[in-house]
């Protein structure tokens, strides 16, 4: 059984936060020497995928460090006892089950004398059952028409990582002719959100569905009331045209209003839950059942390889290492994750939530503190819009922040022009590789406003063509490094206290039960 321990007690921490030689990037990237370390720094992931981690301040030396410290946290061993069951999630006291929705890695999961792969594997199944049929028009509105849309409400988890993988594929459906139903997402409780959705569909053909584990999620009721309301009024019978993906023992489980029920449980947490039936649902019913299928599987893949104990041929691992070592041995506060791809424009939104909500901990998972900084702050957006936005303080600002890459050989939609001799596509995987270059060589220069310091590490995860099975390799591999990030940082990953105390003050201001400064904003915002 795996030891778990703070980061700073671990011998091989201590050595590897004692090493006095640091790697100067300017030097390693430079001539022939870095397209020596482009070669060489570079791990397989799934679906043809690659992670390389050529333009990272690390070496050999460092690299046996951290894979000391990897096999001293018991990295491997922590997740071999994850997904085999073990509770994991000490805060609630709960297991730790979302790799299971993908494919059973290790020995049968049985919970009260259910198996865990069987339940979620049902549920997929009956997700799919329901998608084909509203396909083939054996399900349909009171007219018989067929459904052309389909509405997720939800918040956080129902919604950042369905909406990110909708997004992500929708283009490469249309031009492979797999796109089944138009997807869009209700999720704010501000009545500009809603209201937007509802008023580009056609209700009579739309169908909705409520996201809510616990039943009693206050946005995410509040919207679904909002969407009921503008159903009837429009002469539609919402019972006709509502699903629910909630848990068995939820309100809205035997609910005569809902047409349909898909269930989830307690052991997939909410920012975890796009393998679930929070993703499975929606995204069926978008592009198809197979489709939904093939994400999985590159997941799966994906998860395979996080079971090595060889850093060098584990991506996920070998990222988590990389990124504690920028955080707690160099102290960089934040990481930008910059996907060359506009499919991918709401992807580091989602990443946000699953890492910031992960390991934005204090106290490690027995609740004591700890005394080293945990998780840092995640943002992005996709490139080349980036560049001509905060670029400028990654290149030149006074702080460091690690960049991470993302980037496809070739275009979803397969439209292109050449202009000056290149393409589209080209010139955005040209600004990739020139970004790379720029921000580990930098640029010298006498005036010190055109100067460029360099030393600015990076990583990228290459692909051919943004597909299915790339982005569910591409969505396990950061899942992964969130999870073995946890374990070095010995935080509970996967509860999220601190998303709660706002809703309890702001159900004590709708009841109006305030006093002091939060009845004085209250008053200001007429509630």
């Amino acid at each position: 059984m795996a030891t778990w321990n703070n980061l700073d007690t671990l011998a091989s921490y201590n050595k590897l936060a004692g090493m006095k030689k640091r790697v100067n990037i300017v030097e390693a990237m430079s001539g022939e020497e870095g397209a020596e370390r482009v070669a060489r720094y570079s791990s397989p992931m799934a679906a043809d995928m690659s992670f390389n981690y050529a333009a990272k301040e690390v070496d050999d030396t460092i690299l046996e460090a951290l894979a000391e410290l990897a096999d001293e946290a018991q990295l491997v061993e922590k997740f071999e006892e994850l997904y085999n069951g073990a509770i994991i999630n000490t805060g609630e006291q709960r297991l730790v089950l979302h790799h299971l929705a993908r494919r059973q890695l290790g020995n049968p999961v049985i919970v009260d004398g259910v198996d865990k792969r069987d339940f979620y594997a049902e549920q997929q199944k009956r997700a799919a059952e329901f998608a084909n049929k509203v396909h083939a028009g054996e399900i349909t509105n009171a007219a018989g028409e067929k459904f052309t849309t389909v509405v997720q409400i939800g918040i956080g988890g129902s919604d950042l990582g369905p909406r990110a993988l909708y997004l992500a594929l929708e283009n490469w459906a249309k031009a492979n002719n797999t796109l089944k139903m138009e997807a869009k997402f209700i999720s704010n409780v501000d009545p500009d959100d809603a209201g937007a959705v509802l008023n580009a569909v056609d209700p009579a053909r739309t169908l909705f569905i409520v996201v809510s584990k616990s039943g009693t999620t206050l946005e995410t009721l509040t919207n679904g009331q909002f969407v009921k309301d503008a159903l009837q009024k429009a002469g539609v019978d919402p019972s006709k045209h509502m699903l629910a993906v909630t848990s068995e023992t939820s309100p809205l489980a035997k609910s005569d209003e809902y047409l349909d029920a898909f269930f989830m449980d307690d052991f997939i947490g909410g920012r975890y839950s796009s393998v679930s039936a929070v993703g499975g649902v929606i995204l069926s019913l978008a592009f198809g059942p197979e489709i939904f299928a093939r994400i999985l599987d590159g997941m799966a893949e994906e998860d395979k390889l996080a079971t090595n104990k060889d850093i060098l041929k584990n991506p996920d691992m070998l990222d988590a290492l990389i990124g504690v070592y920028e955080r707690n041995v160099q102290e960089y506060p934040s990481t930008a994750v910059l996907p060359y791809s506009q499919a991918l424009s709401r992807f580091p939104a989602h990443l946000q939530q699953c890492d910031m909500e992960s390991n934005g901990k204090s106290v490690n998972r027995f609740g004591e503190p700890v005394n080293y900084v945990t998780g840092p702050t995640i943002f992005g957006e996709p490139g080349t819009n980036g560049q001509h936005s905060f670029y400028q303080l990654l290149h030149q600002g006074t702080d460091i922040i690690p960049l991470q890459f993302v980037g496809f050989k070739k275009s979803q939609i397969g439209m292109d022009v050449v202009i000056e001799d290149s393409t589209s596509q080209q010139k955005l995987c040209a600004n990739v590789a020139a970004q790379i270059i720029a921000f580990a060589c930098g640029k010298d220069d006498e005036n010190l406003n055109k100067k460029f310091d360099g030393g600015r590490p990076s990583s990228i995860i290459i692909g051919d063509q943004l597909t299915p099975e790339s982005l569910g390799a591409l969505l396990a591999h950061f899942e992964n490094k969130i999870m073995f990030q946890g374990f070095l940082w010995n935080v509970n990953s996967f509860d999220q206290e601190g998303v709660q105390l706002g809703k309890v003050l702001a159900t004590r201001v709708l009841a109006h039960d305030t006093d002091g400064a939060l009845k004085a904003f209250s008053d200001l915002l007429d509630i």
